[in-house]
């Protein structure tokens, strides 16, 4: 497996193009089997979790290509409800997004269970109950869903999502969109990239209300048509990014952020010190001031996101004082902590809260990447490590950052990519 080799100590200048939202291209790429007539994405990110899901779809007769200037063409027009198997959904937990789609379109799915998750349960209960709730018949077995409508058409209906889950609320929209009749989701997530995903469908033809907000009505159509879609800009890559800057006292633009997206990260930054505004192409990050100790509890959007609570860790490990970072969204997203210790950081863990004591100075070490978010954190320890910081098992990387290493490297970063 390939490793970076990171030498500490510079500061990040210039600028970095932030593309396309890995969380809002995996759902839009699922709801390309709504559709008989093709969907085309535009701003995609190279990505391999896009090319995982671009397999999946594969499986249920779906063709795919690409297109000049980051486009995504997929015709789903001789596509059929198959199986999607344990070994493509353990690869990636997302493949759970064809099964409302699925469902919607054909009346039957049929999708293995994916299993266990580096960073926590993630039950998929909530998923099942928005299905049942619209009508389909929903049971397990043998490790697989098995879901089948009655008469083949999903009936409209009101669904209270438990939590305010984005998997479970995306399932329910994409689903509704063929449903007869109205939906009224209760308690949906109010992330940008579920909100991304109704202007999706949207151009596709379903008729959505209210989106970005905690009730979302949908009004059943009988099909959905060919439409043209661009994603929004990844809001978590723009803040590793932001978080980057911070860290080594640089100064970066982020090419296509939207602070909006970002608001409570922003706020977060600059309570440490960072300052933060919009430009012409995006947004411009600089840390000239020492950082101060901030902290921050993981939340539901516009909550502080969990995808981001790593990164913001190696930066507390870093700054003067005491801080307090507390993890409500997945119960196991601490395994960064053990191998941030290995570069020095002062870190201790009661239940679902670490408290971090800053440290002068990180020492570079040898340390595993355990999830994505996790693997990016250790990236951004090692960019103000002494020495040099080894970091295995970076394919968790390259399924969420585009080119992470080269952008880095261009704005000044000692990185190398060591094949294994």
């Amino acid at each position: 497996m390939d490793r970076l080799v990171i030498r500490g100590g510079n500061k990040l200048e210039g600028s970095v193009e932030v593309h396309g939202a890995k969380n809002a291209v995996l759902p839009q790429i699922a709801a390309a089997l709504l559709s008989s007539e093709p969907l085309e994405l535009s701003n995609v990110p190279d990505l391999s979790d896009v090319t995982s899901m671009v397999n999946v779809m594969q499986e249920f007769g779906v063709s795919a290509s690409h297109l000049p200037g980051r486009v995504l063409r997929l015709d789903a027009g001789q596509a059929r409800s198959a199986d999607a198997p344990y070994e493509i959904v353990r690869r990636m937990r997302a493949s759970m997004l064809v099964l409302g789609p699925l469902v919607a379109r054909f009346g039957a799915a049929r999708v293995s269970l994916p299993g266990g998750c580096a960073i926590g349960a993630r039950p998929v209960d909530l998923h099942l109950k928005a299905l049942a709730a619209l009508g389909a018949d929903v049971d397990v077995e043998g490790g697989y869903i098995i879901a089948k409508t009655p008469g083949h058409r999903l009936q409209g209906a009101r669904i209270v999502l438990s939590s305010p889950s984005v998997g479970a609320t995306e399932t329910a929209l994409m689903a509704a969109t063929l449903a007869r009749g109205e939906t009224e989701i209760i308690n949906a997530a109010r992330d940008p990239e579920v909100c991304d995903l109704a202007l999706c469908l949207t151009a596709m033809g379903a008729r959505i209300e209210g989106a970005g907000t905690h009730r979302v009505v949908v009004s059943g159509v009988d099909n959905l048509h060919r439409a043209r879609h661009e994603l929004i800009a990844d809001r978590i890559e723009a803040g590793t990014y932001a978080i980057a800057a911070a860290i080594t006292g640089g100064h970066l633009e982020l090419l296509n952020a939207h602070l909006e997206h970002m608001a409570t990260v922003g706020a977060a930054l600059e309570q440490a010190g960072v300052q933060i505004w919009p430009t012409d192409r995006g947004l411009m990050i600089s840390r000239d001031e020492p950082l101060r100790a901030v902290d921050i509890v993981t939340e539901p959007y516009p909550g502080f996101p969990t995808d981001l609570q790593a990164q913001f860790m190696a930066l507390m490990a870093v700054t003067p004082g005491a801080s307090m970072l507390r993890e409500t969204v997945f119960e196991g997203r601490f395994m960064h902590v053990p191998e941030l210790a290995r570069l020095g950081a002062n870190i201790s863990l009661q239940g679902t809260t670490a408290f971090v004591r800053g440290v002068e100075q990180l020492r570079g070490a040898e340390v595993m990447a355990t999830d994505l978010r996790a693997s990016v954190g250790l990236v951004l320890a090692g960019l103000v490590a002494e020495g040099e910081t080894v970091i295995h098992r970076i394919y968790h990387l390259d399924r969420g950052y585009e080119a992470l290493d080269r952008k880095l490297i261009q704005c000044g970063a000692d990185i190398r990519r060591v094949a294994a």
